[in-house]
């Protein structure tokens, strides 16, 4: 598929491979995390969003990381598992704090939810939870993450004798395959 890419575009795809990676397992457990968030504050947690809120960020962190571990950093960290699993749960952690952060503001400051409709609290948990909450959320994730639990200094590719750090067309398509 990144072959079929117009040239510029292919190095852009290529320089910045890690990004679009992380990205992707981001819009993965997007959907995951809103799912389990849902399915909980429209149920059993109704008068509790932001619990629900928590519980499917608790969930959707540890697909994170999995899915950050084992491919969109695969070749950074270096560190034990252990430290780097505790390093990545505390980054994420933090992370679902920022996340729900505008969700607790709205309903324990202004008390929005008392005088909304179902459809109302659906839109605006949407949009303070999975958009406002989550681009705090992100950035500093993407950050903490490439800076702290899987730093380019302890890299287990490129200078450790993969090529991915600076992926070739062929080592991006076989990666893409799953066949790296």
């Amino acid at each position: 598929m990144i072959a079929r890419l117009p040239a510029p575009v292919r190095r852009l795809v290529m320089r910045h491979h890690e990004l679009i990676k992380f990205a992707m397992v981001g819009g993965t457990t997007f959907v995951f995390d809103m799912a389990i968030f849902y399915s909980l504050s429209l149920t059993v947690l109704e008068p509790k969003p932001v619990i629900a809120k928590i519980i499917s960020g608790v969930l959707a962190t540890i697909l994170s990381y999995i899915l950050n571990r084992e491919w969109a950093f695969k070749n950074r960290g270096g560190r034990e598992r252990h430290h780097e699993a505790m390093l990545f749960f505390a980054i994420s952690g933090v992370g679902v704090i920022l996340q729900a952060a505008p969700l607790f503001v709205a309903n324990n400051v202004f008390d929005m939810r008392s005088n909304l409709t179902v459809s109302e609290v659906v839109v605006v948990d949407f949009v303070l939870g999975f958009i406002i909450g989550n681009l705090f959320q992100m950035a500093f994730r993407f950050w903490a993450l490439r800076k702290f639990a899987f730093p380019e200094e302890q890299l287990r590719g490129g200078d450790a004798g993969s090529t991915d750090l600076h992926p070739s067309l062929a080592e991006l398509n076989d990666e893409e395959l799953g066949h790296a």
